[in-house]
């Protein structure tokens, strides 16, 4: 006789919260070197393993052309995992993962080195049952990918096949304009296909960004009012309060705009503005994203509807800092733009008329990231004119860094005998309504490449639908001369407080 089983609902939502753990895979990491392998890789690799989300034999590589042997890179890990890691140190947790480190030292137009690297990953195979299962991270400057891509072809490394995986992950710039984009957007795709390559994003790695999406639409309270007929209009804003001494090698040329707005920026405008996806599978969830951002275009003339600037010194934080200009690896007559900011229209029925202004800087008043969804004012006021003089516009705040939370602005009664309308807030923080810390956005993104989740990472038609969106800006800008000057500790030029109060609107001072 045949036993059945009731289903068990509880048991089944229990599973399906629980988190994720990697199969046998291992990964290798080009530029093993840099700061971003250093403080943000290696310690997010060590935190995976610490809450129990790699395999036992996971194994790390690390590619580089210094001379290392295998022990001095563990060294180096061990370093940076015991200065950055988020979770506490564990020794039988390091132990274990130490079994896994492998270092190969070479240039990328080595071919010796890369078959060295072959080597390397079929030992780990045999020895740590990583299964033929690997992710190449290119953590490398963006005129490097040719030619690693190239080697791994070259090498069989990249080679699908039914019973394992090789994926790729690639860091910005994707390119620095649309025609760079698709040249390499081509030469990636001729190793690896489609749905082998993530484009890591690590601002859609983030708890609060991921909670747009939860927000919008696990709640019936915004939905009826996230449109047109009820927003005035849409700020996202990532401001940084620091200079970019040291970074000369890196921004110098490609600026805010492609460093920030091309990607962050407009993923976090696709969040805000996109529909409801028939699901969350990736493939749904990346159409909506590029519906909204097919719909979406830099509002002109761009005089007058975007600004940029360069800082100069000031003081800072109680204490004085160089210009840009100043800092070294710059050149004096550098028109490398330090701010940037931009009116974007989506021109969808939800949208129509709602503008959505987009800034970044360096050297601003503070570290921030937020996005402000600006309500229009109510259509009557039963008040005296007395009674509302301190009444501003409801406001929801998604605040992506730092404190990371949602605040909702509206106007409340201030306690006396007088009618008196004053703005509050009401305030939810991630700290304190959840025990639990949020991961690192590193520590997500690693394990959904070795899950091969990509859902929050961008694919090809959004790279090159965002470079369509700003590239006639820059056009423009590479013609006008330099950026307007703006001073260290401010918030930006005053185009940019000009170019909102156009429209009789201001921005934010987060």
């Amino acid at each position: 006789m045949t036993r059945t089983h009731w289903r068990n609902p509880l048991r089944d939502e229990r599973d399906k919260r629980l988190p994720k753990i990697a199969g046998p895979c291992g990964l290798v990491i080009f530029g093993v070197t840099g700061d971003l392998s250093r403080k943000k890789l290696m310690p997010a690799i060590y935190d995976l393993a610490n809450r129990g989300l790699l395999p036992p034999g996971f194994a790390l590589t690390g590619f580089a052309r210094r001379d290392w042997e295998s022990q001095d890179f563990g060294q180096v890990v061990l370093d940076a995992v015991k200065e950055h890691a988020r979770t506490p140190f564990r020794q039988e947790v390091w132990d274990q993962l130490a079994e896994g480190f492998r270092f190969v030292s070479g240039s990328f137009d080595d071919d010796e080195a890369f078959d060295n690297l072959v080597a390397t990953i079929q030992d780990l195979d045999r020895v740590r049952g990583t299964g033929g299962n690997h992710a190449f991270y290119l953590s490398i400057p963006p005129g490097a990918f040719p030619v690693v891509c190239r080697q791994l072809a070259r090498s069989g490394l990249s080679a699908q096949n039914p019973d394992q995986w090789r994926r790729v992950v690639i860091e910005k710039p994707f390119g620095h304009d649309l025609t760079s984009a698709r040249q390499l957007n081509k030469i990636v795709n001729e190793v690896f296909p489609e749905d082998s390559v993530f484009r890591i994003d690590h601002y859609l790695g983030k708890e609060t960004v991921q909670n747009i999406l939860a927000l919008r639409f696990a709640n019936q309270l915004f939905e009826p009012i996230w449109n047109a007929n009820y927003v005035d209009h849409v700020q996202i804003t990532m401001a940084e309060d620091i200079g970019l001494g040291g970074r000369a090698g890196y921004y110098d040329g490609i600026g805010a705009a492609r460093d920030v707005i091309q990607n962050h920026l407009l993923q976090l405008l696709a969040l805000t503005a996109m529909e409801e996806p028939v699901s969350f599978h990736p493939g749904d969830l990346h159409a909506e994203k590029i519906k909204v951002l097919s719909a979406t275009t830099a509002a002109s003339p761009y005089d007058e509807t975007t600004a940029r600037g360069q800082y100069v010194g000031g003081w800072q934080g109680g204490q004085k800092v160089p210009g840009l200009l100043e800092e070294g690896g710059f050149a004096k007559d550098s028109k490398t733009e330090t701010f940037a900011a931009m009116q974007m229209d989506v021109n969808t029925r939800r949208w129509a008329g709602v503008p959505f202004y987009l800034r970044t800087g360096k050297r601003l008043g503070r570290r921030v990231t937020e996005i402000a969804v600006v309500f229009k004012q109510a259509p009557h006021l039963p008040f005296d004119s007395t009674a509302t003089e301190e009444l501003g516009q409801n406001a929801l705040v998604i605040r992506v860094q730092p404190d990371e939370g949602v605040t909702m602005r509206f106007g409340s009664k201030v306690p006396g005998n007088t009618m008196e309308v004053r703005d509050v807030t009401m305030d939810f923080g991630y700290g304190h309504a959840f025990t639990e810390s949020s991961p690192e956005a590193y520590e997500r993104l690693l394990l959904d490449v070795l899950l091969g989740e990509p859902s929050l990472f961008p694919v090809n038609d959004e790279v090159e639908r965002s470079w369509e969106i700003i590239d006639p800006v820059l056009k423009q800008w590479a013609s006008k001369g330099v950026p307007e000057k703006y001073r260290a500790g401010t918030w930006g030029p005053t185009s940019a407080d000009e170019m909102m109060a156009r429209t009789g609107r201001h921005w934010r001072r987060p």
